[in-house]
């Protein structure tokens, strides 16, 4: 015969119920995981669980802090390159046009080796 909890909650003495606790643990470990990855071999998976829960929270924002400031220095720095839009394929660049306007017989430039 199973006993029936006398709490509203799963369980009686801790705060999470097994839904919660389950999500906590996929939250847990996603975060283990991307300061695993990106942290780029400087921190292994036991150093990372085992840090205290303030740490690793600093440590995961820090490394957050740096990837998001990289991904917008590196999409001011794409802003003024001349790159292929995979996005408008009819969109020709500049030096495909320089490329076929000088060439217009359309026989391959010859490259000569010096």
């Amino acid at each position: 015969m199973k006993k029936q909890s006398i709490s509203p909650s799963e369980l009686a003495f801790f705060g999470l119920t097994s839904s919660e606790a389950a999500q906590y643990r996929l939250g847990l470990f996603s975060q283990i995981h991307e300061i695993v990855f990106h942290g780029k071999g400087g921190y292994d998976w036991n150093t990372i669980y085992n840090m205290p829960i303030w740490l690793r929270k600093f440590t995961f924002n820090k490394i957050k802090e740096f990837y998001e400031k990289e991904a917008e220095a590196n999409q001011k720095a794409s802003k003024g390159s001349n790159t292929l839009d995979l996005a408008s394929p009819n969109k020709i660049p500049e030096a495909v046009k320089n490329v076929v306007k000088n060439n217009p017989t359309g026989k391959k430039p010859s490259i000569k080796a010096s």
